[in-house]
Protein backbone atom coordinates (compact mmCIF):
# COMPACT_ATOMS: atom_id res chain seq x y z
CA UNK A 1 0.00 0.00 0.00
CA UNK A 2 1.32 3.51 -0.92
CA UNK A 3 2.24 6.02 1.96
CA UNK A 4 0.42 9.00 0.91
CA UNK A 5 2.55 12.54 0.56
CA UNK A 6 2.89 14.77 3.56
CA UNK A 7 1.68 17.55 1.42
CA UNK A 8 2.28 21.44 1.91
CA UNK A 9 -0.28 23.33 3.30
CA UNK A 10 -0.94 26.61 1.52
CA UNK A 11 1.08 28.62 4.21
CA UNK A 12 3.91 26.03 3.94
CA UNK A 13 3.65 26.29 0.37
CA UNK A 14 3.95 29.46 0.12
CA UNK A 15 7.15 29.95 2.27
CA UNK A 16 8.58 26.93 -0.10
CA UNK A 17 7.70 28.94 -3.29
CA UNK A 18 9.30 32.48 -1.54
CA UNK A 19 12.42 30.59 -1.05
CA UNK A 20 13.08 28.93 -4.00
CA UNK A 21 12.23 32.74 -5.52
CA UNK A 22 15.46 33.95 -3.13
CA UNK A 23 17.27 31.02 -4.13
CA UNK A 24 16.68 31.42 -8.17
CA UNK A 25 17.27 34.97 -8.37
CA UNK A 26 19.56 36.32 -5.26
CA UNK A 27 22.63 34.59 -7.13
CA UNK A 28 22.07 36.00 -10.62
CA UNK A 29 21.59 39.65 -8.77
CA UNK A 30 25.05 39.19 -6.82
CA UNK A 31 26.92 37.99 -9.65
CA UNK A 32 25.17 40.60 -11.90
CA UNK A 33 26.28 43.57 -9.88
CA UNK A 34 30.11 41.48 -9.38
CA UNK A 35 30.59 40.99 -12.62
CA UNK A 36 29.44 44.40 -13.84
CA UNK A 37 31.64 46.41 -10.85
CA UNK A 38 34.48 43.97 -10.22
CA UNK A 39 34.87 41.69 -13.27
CA UNK A 40 34.62 38.46 -10.70
CA UNK A 41 31.44 35.96 -10.47
CA UNK A 42 30.02 35.68 -6.54
CA UNK A 43 31.74 32.38 -6.46
CA UNK A 44 35.09 34.32 -7.22
CA UNK A 45 34.42 37.13 -4.71
CA UNK A 46 33.66 34.40 -1.81
CA UNK A 47 36.96 32.62 -2.79
CA UNK A 48 39.27 36.25 -2.28
CA UNK A 49 36.83 37.14 0.67
CA UNK A 50 37.38 34.17 2.74
CA UNK A 51 41.27 34.40 2.00
CA UNK A 52 41.15 38.22 2.64
CA UNK A 53 39.82 37.21 6.52
CA UNK A 54 42.08 34.25 6.93
CA UNK A 55 45.61 34.52 9.11
CA UNK A 56 48.30 35.37 6.46
CA UNK A 57 45.83 35.66 3.72
CA UNK A 58 45.83 31.84 3.38
CA UNK A 59 44.21 28.80 4.26
CA UNK A 60 44.40 24.83 2.82
CA UNK A 61 42.18 24.42 -0.32
CA UNK A 62 40.13 21.69 1.68
CA UNK A 63 39.43 24.67 4.63
CA UNK A 64 39.00 26.97 1.41
CA UNK A 65 36.73 24.52 0.31
CA UNK A 66 34.13 24.19 3.00
CA UNK A 67 34.56 27.99 4.22
CA UNK A 68 32.78 28.50 0.12
CA UNK A 69 30.47 25.36 0.32
CA UNK A 70 32.19 24.12 -2.55
CA UNK A 71 33.95 20.85 -3.92
CA UNK A 72 37.74 20.79 -4.07
CA UNK A 73 37.24 20.17 -8.07
CA UNK A 74 35.25 23.24 -9.14
CA UNK A 75 37.46 25.13 -6.24
CA UNK A 76 40.51 24.22 -7.99
CA UNK A 77 39.04 25.40 -11.28
CA UNK A 78 38.20 28.64 -10.15
CA UNK A 79 41.50 29.17 -8.06
CA UNK A 80 43.44 28.62 -11.41
CA UNK A 81 41.40 31.27 -12.89
CA UNK A 82 42.42 33.49 -9.99
CA UNK A 83 45.65 32.62 -10.21
CA UNK A 84 46.25 33.19 -14.16
CA UNK A 85 44.46 36.69 -12.82
CA UNK A 86 47.60 37.00 -10.58
CA UNK A 87 44.89 37.26 -7.79
CA UNK A 88 45.74 34.21 -6.23
CA UNK A 89 48.74 31.99 -5.68
CA UNK A 90 48.96 28.31 -4.67
CA UNK A 91 52.06 27.37 -1.93
CA UNK A 92 52.83 24.24 -0.25
CA UNK A 93 51.17 23.47 3.25
CA UNK A 94 53.95 24.19 5.47
CA UNK A 95 52.33 21.71 8.14
CA UNK A 96 51.07 19.05 5.63
CA UNK A 97 53.53 18.30 2.34
CA UNK A 98 50.64 16.52 0.68
CA UNK A 99 48.11 19.41 1.13
CA UNK A 100 48.05 23.09 -0.62
CA UNK A 101 48.14 26.30 0.52
CA UNK A 102 46.08 29.29 -1.62
CA UNK A 103 47.22 32.36 -0.42
CA UNK A 104 45.49 36.52 -1.44
CA UNK A 105 48.17 38.02 -3.47
CA UNK A 106 49.19 41.77 -2.87
CA UNK A 107 46.50 42.22 -6.45
CA UNK A 108 43.87 39.83 -5.00
CA UNK A 109 43.79 42.49 -1.39
CA UNK A 110 43.34 45.32 -3.70
CA UNK A 111 41.15 43.53 -6.03
CA UNK A 112 38.89 42.33 -3.09
CA UNK A 113 39.08 45.80 -0.98
CA UNK A 114 38.15 47.77 -4.68
CA UNK A 115 35.27 45.28 -4.53
CA UNK A 116 34.14 45.04 -1.29
CA UNK A 117 32.20 47.97 -1.07
CA UNK A 118 29.51 47.56 -4.60
CA UNK A 119 29.07 43.60 -3.38
CA UNK A 120 28.25 45.08 0.32
CA UNK A 121 25.93 47.57 -0.90
CA UNK A 122 23.92 44.82 -3.16
CA UNK A 123 23.48 42.68 -0.35
CA UNK A 124 22.42 45.55 1.90
CA UNK A 125 19.76 46.67 -1.02
CA UNK A 126 18.41 43.55 -2.00
CA UNK A 127 18.25 41.58 1.14
CA UNK A 128 19.66 43.33 4.72
CA UNK A 129 17.67 46.58 4.24
CA UNK A 130 14.51 44.99 3.19
CA UNK A 131 14.73 43.30 6.50
CA UNK A 132 14.42 44.35 10.43
CA UNK A 133 16.52 43.85 13.23
CA UNK A 134 14.13 40.83 14.46
CA UNK A 135 13.65 39.45 10.62
CA UNK A 136 17.80 39.53 9.91
CA UNK A 137 18.10 37.21 13.50
CA UNK A 138 15.31 35.19 11.87
CA UNK A 139 16.85 34.36 9.03
CA UNK A 140 19.79 33.71 11.02
CA UNK A 141 18.15 31.42 12.94
CA UNK A 142 15.86 29.71 9.36
CA UNK A 143 19.78 29.82 7.61
CA UNK A 144 20.94 27.74 10.94
CA UNK A 145 18.03 25.42 10.60
CA UNK A 146 18.28 24.64 7.01
CA UNK A 147 21.88 24.44 7.01
CA UNK A 148 22.09 21.82 9.71
CA UNK A 149 20.20 19.25 7.44
CA UNK A 150 21.59 20.13 4.35
CA UNK A 151 25.47 20.20 5.45
CA UNK A 152 26.43 17.36 7.56
CA UNK A 153 29.79 18.95 8.00
CA UNK A 154 28.65 21.13 10.30
CA UNK A 155 31.16 23.73 8.81
CA UNK A 156 28.67 26.59 9.04
CA UNK A 157 28.22 26.19 13.07
CA UNK A 158 30.79 28.04 15.08
CA UNK A 159 30.83 25.47 17.65
CA UNK A 160 31.80 22.72 15.07
CA UNK A 161 34.18 19.74 15.23
CA UNK A 162 35.15 21.37 11.56
CA UNK A 163 35.41 24.71 12.73
CA UNK A 164 37.59 23.88 15.90
CA UNK A 165 39.90 21.88 13.32
CA UNK A 166 39.94 25.37 11.02
CA UNK A 167 41.24 27.65 14.99
CA UNK A 168 43.67 24.80 15.56
CA UNK A 169 45.35 24.82 11.72
CA UNK A 170 45.20 28.86 12.66
CA UNK A 171 46.56 28.45 15.94
CA UNK A 172 49.63 25.67 14.36
CA UNK A 173 50.00 28.75 11.62
CA UNK A 174 50.78 31.40 13.84
CA UNK A 175 52.82 29.06 16.26
CA UNK A 176 55.28 28.45 13.05
CA UNK A 177 55.00 32.26 11.79
CA UNK A 178 55.78 32.87 15.28
CA UNK A 179 58.99 30.89 15.32
CA UNK A 180 60.44 32.26 11.92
Amino acid sequence: MAVEPRWLSPAEREAWLGLIGVVELLPGALDAQLQRDAGVSHFEYMVLAMLSEAPDHTLRMTALAAQTNSTLPRLSHVVTRLVNRGFVERIPCPQDKRATNAHLTDAGWRHIQASAPGHVATVREVVIDSLSAAQIEQLRKISASILARLDHTDRSNPASDFQRSLLVERADRSHINARQ
